[in-house]
């Protein structure tokens, strides 16, 4: 009866701890990197009444007797299984998609293992854990070196001071415009409209609003060069700024090629880059008859000094035999036809140029009388062959006095010129680069992450895409040894061998996933399963503990 007492004592003990075990499973259901555990039990230490005997010639072998004393906890076991992964939405969070532990540097310079991702960088660049202790792998932008378990800090290149420019093309003309002082109030941006509103003298206003400066042009006043135009612009941004330098200092605008001759402002501004039309005059006898209406965009270009003379005809040709009326139109190299249909009032008629090779939009429009108009003005000739009917032309001029001076049909044609406009409303010029200098720190990046083989990338406004460093992983032979310290910690034990440190992806271990933690892995199905066993194990071992207590009572009342 004594023995069976201390079974049952024996099995309250472990089972309480199971609970324990199960109590700590189900507490950490919600804690990330959480490895649950398992209680196993084991027999323990049994008295022989009577040992095991072999069978002989007459008698068979008995087993032998024995009585034991309950159990104890074999094992506590971690389970290392990897858990769901809870996508977070935050850059530093990682989680690690198989094998592999994160490496963490405590205060004491111990060196822990674990799968709790929630990372952070402290006021000094380092990569931290939650707990604030430092995260291990390759520090410095060379994420090519072998791995490594060193302390993870950002660290940035001193940036020189530069000023802010901007460099653009307009109209095939190359225009850069630059701040003088190294600073980052250069990075503004410039916008130019034209107004013919400002007082006589003044060539330029301007208006800041923060990195914004707005430059209105005098379009009336004459510019003798680039010089001049950037004298004008800090002038005016200087007056807009109360008086004082702007603290980007003084504006430059520079192109290539510059301009030889004055503009105006409004020719500064405009972003008109057609072609100035050029004119025809014709010979005063033509105009009663004859009008120049308009001339194409291209129009003169061939001419090299900037005028052509030509001559003009314009034949009307009446088919005896159809009645049929044709007026053929020439112009130096324009030429343009009217048929019949045309010809019974006055209209206008395209000539184009007719040289090979001529721009389509090389053309001019001009006006011409009615046939009856024509043939009372021409100079009438007649021609018939023996095949054809008679054809009658009226052609004006005259030709028999198209050698007299002055030249009847005399035409002077003046060329186009291309416009002088130069293009600086066209586009806002957005200035950038410009820069303090001094020591970069983590606050001087736009965004930090991790890539899945750990690596550490940041953005920087100047440096742009910039390695900072690289989380490596631990892995061990046994990593179910490992010993839990709290703070979802594990330590190297003896029984864990020895840590292997590997890239993540490599050799095994599993990718880093960014912006994920992985999920405590305890199966709440299984704990709720479990502590219904427990339960009733403990239920049993306390009714043990009972019948033998009034085994005993019997007993002592044996003598009464």
């Amino acid at each position: 009866m004594i023995r069976s007492l201390y079974s049952g004592v024996a099995g309250l003990k472990t089972q309480q701890t199971k609970m324990d075990v199960i109590g700590n499973n189900i507490a950490n259901v919600g804690t990330y990197g959480f490895k649950s555990d398992r209680a196993t039990f084991k027999d323990v230490y049994y008295q022989t009444t009577q040992t095991a005997t072999a069978s002989t010639g007459n008698t068979g072998g008995t087993n032998a007797k024995q009585i034991g004393y309950g159990n104890l906890v074999g094992s506590i076991d971690t389970n290392t299984k990897t858990s769901a992964m809870s996508s977070t939405g935050y850059g530093l969070d990682i989680a690690i998609a198989g094998e592999g532990f994160l490496q963490v540097m405590g205060a004491d310079g111990n060196i822990m293992y674990t799968k709790a991702g929630m990372l952070d960088i402290d006021a000094e660049g380092n990569l931290v854990d939650v707990n604030g202790n430092f995260v291990l792998g390759v520090n410095g932008s060379d994420t090519t070196l072998p791995p490594s378990s060193q302390k993870i800090q950002v660290a940035l290149p001193y940036l020189d001071a530069n000023a802010a420019s901007v460099n653009t093309m307009i109209n095939n003309k190359d225009y850069t415009i630059s701040a003088s002082n190294p600073t980052n109030k250069g990075n503004v941006s410039f916008t130019f409209v034209q107004s013919s509103s400002l007082p006589a003298g003044q060539k330029m206003s301007a208006k800041i609003s923060g990195d914004s400066i707005t430059v209105t042009v005098n379009a009336n006043e004459d510019f003798a060069d680039i010089g001049a135009v950037n004298a004008a612009l800090n002038d005016a941004i200087k007056a807009a700024n109360g008086g004082v330098e702007h603290p980007a200092g003084e504006f430059t605008i520079e192109m290539a090629p510059e301009f030889s001759t004055a503009l105006k402002g409004s020719e500064l501004v405009s972003s008109d880059f057609s072609y100035v039309p050029g004119e025809i005059k014709l010979d005063n006898s033509l105009k009663n008859m004859f009008k120049i209406e308009s001339v194409g965009e291209k129009f003169g270009e061939k001419f090299t000094n900037g005028t052509a003379t030509g001559t003009f005809s314009a034949v009307l040709s009446h088919d005896d035999a159809t009645g049929t009326d044709t007026l053929e139109i020439t112009m130096g190299d324009y030429k343009g036809t009217v048929t019949k249909d045309h010809l019974s009032a006055a209209g206008d008629v395209v000539l184009v140029n007719t040289t090979a090779g001529a721009d389509p939009d090389d053309k001019l429009v001009i006006s011409y009388p009615s046939a009856v108009t024509l043939k009372s003005q021409g100079a009438m000739t007649t021609t018939t062959t023996a095949t054809t009917p008679g054809v009658t032309k009226y052609t004006i001029p005259d030709p028999a006095t198209a050698t007299a001076t002055p030249n009847p049909a005399a035409v002077t044609m003046t060329a186009s010129e291309p416009s002088k406009c130069l293009g600086l409303g066209q586009t806002a010029f957005k200035l950038s680069g410009g820069t303090e200098g001094g020591e970069q720190t983590v606050a001087n990046l736009t965004s930090i992450s991790i890539d899945q083989n750990g690596r550490l990338i940041g953005v920087h406004d100047i440096y742009g895409i910039v390695e900072l460093g690289r989380i490596d992983l631990a892995t061990f032979a046994n990593p179910a040894g490992l010993q839990k310290v709290g703070s979802t910690y594990f330590e190297e034990s003896l029984n864990s061998g020895e840590p292997r440190i590997v890239q993540a992806g490599t050799e095994g271990t599993g990718q880093i996933m960014a912006s994920t933690l992985e999920a405590s892995n305890v199966d709440l199905s299984n704990e709720f399963s479990d502590m219904i066993m427990t339960q009733r194990g403990f239920q049993a071992s306390s009714r043990v503990i009972t019948v033998s207590d009034t085994m005993l009572e019997e007993l002592i009342n044996l003598k009464r």
